[in-house]
């Protein structure tokens, strides 16, 4: 069994909740995480500042951590990083590795970019990263638990809201579904949701459970979740998925789960379309 704390958009900058930060880490400590997943958007303006404080909080964690960029970690404003090195300021003061690969003895987590510099909002897949996805997820060893972390949606939101999904979504969702993804985990739109791959791309294929979180330590939460931070919390066990929706509530100064979901995973139970309507 494996437990995984997932945050995302945590916006280090004027938007930054402290509080909400310090009850993150009483949260992974105390319940014991295995792994810390952040899902992109670690900065506000993607400023050297803003890279090395996140970076110094995260590395403030006991258990290992893994992330990738949002959009928000390319530079708007300073045009010139955003046309020649959206990515310098990250490489340089956060991390080097954009997509990276991490594993244990039960989970094998595979990171993908999803930000680039020609748009404020949009993510995207591309041919080449999928490719780049796909080797390293043939790579895995057996049995392991497989997890892609992107920073953008493959899936609308609840009121299917006004967002595009990420480019090439479709492709993506059934290439992982292909490769035996169990979870992917991103963030981007500051409110959390779930569903599965068979729900929006079906093919009576296994799913993909598509987990999302909201904005976890800044003020900027949207829809219900309006100035609210939230993660998720996940736990893997061999024939099964829990995933808990925590909001964080200030007058308790916790994280409290507002709803939970079980999924079969693996072989546990064969998916089969249900008759239509």
């Amino acid at each position: 069994m494996r437990q995984i704390l997932h945050i995302s958009d945590i916006h280090f900058g004027p938007y930054f909740v402290p509080a909400a930060a310090d009850a993150v880490r009483t949260l992974a400590e105390e319940r014991g995480a295995d792994l810390l997943v952040v899902s992109g958007d670690v900065t506000q303006r993607a400023k050297p500042r803003q890279f090395r404080d996140a970076r110094r909080w995260l590395d403030g964690f006991s258990m290992p951590w893994v992330a990738v960029p949002g959009n928000h970690d390319v530079p708007m404003y300073r045009v010139w990083e955003r046309v020649f090195a959206p990515y310098g300021a990250y490489r340089e003061h956060f991390d080097d590795t954009m997509e990276p690969v991490w594993q244990d003895d039960e989970l094998y987590v595979v990171g993908v970019n999803t930000a680039f510099n020609w748009t404020i909002k949009d993510g995207r897949f591309t041919r080449e990263s999928l490719l780049r996805v796909a080797e390293r997820l043939e790579a895995a060893p057996p049995g392991r638990v497989k997890l892609v972390v992107a920073h953008h949606h493959l899936i609308p939101p609840p009121r299917f809201d006004t967002r595009r999904v990420t480019a090439l979504a479709r492709e993506a969702t059934e290439l992982f579904a292909d490769l035996g993804v169990d979870l992917v985990l991103s963030g981007h739109l500051h409110q959390s949701w779930i569903g599965t791959s068979e729900e929006f791309y079906p093919r009576g294929a296994r799913p993909v459970v598509l987990v999302h979180t909201g904005t976890t330590t800044s003020r900027r939460g949207r829809g219900w979740e309006r100035r609210r931070c939230s993660a998720n919390w996940i736990r893997v066990e061999r024939d099964r998925v829990f995933v808990s929706h925590l909001l964080w509530h200030p007058e308790r100064g916790a994280f409290v789960a507002w709803s939970r979901h079980e999924y079969p995973r693996g072989d546990a139970e064969p998916y089969v379309l249900p008759d239509a309507l």
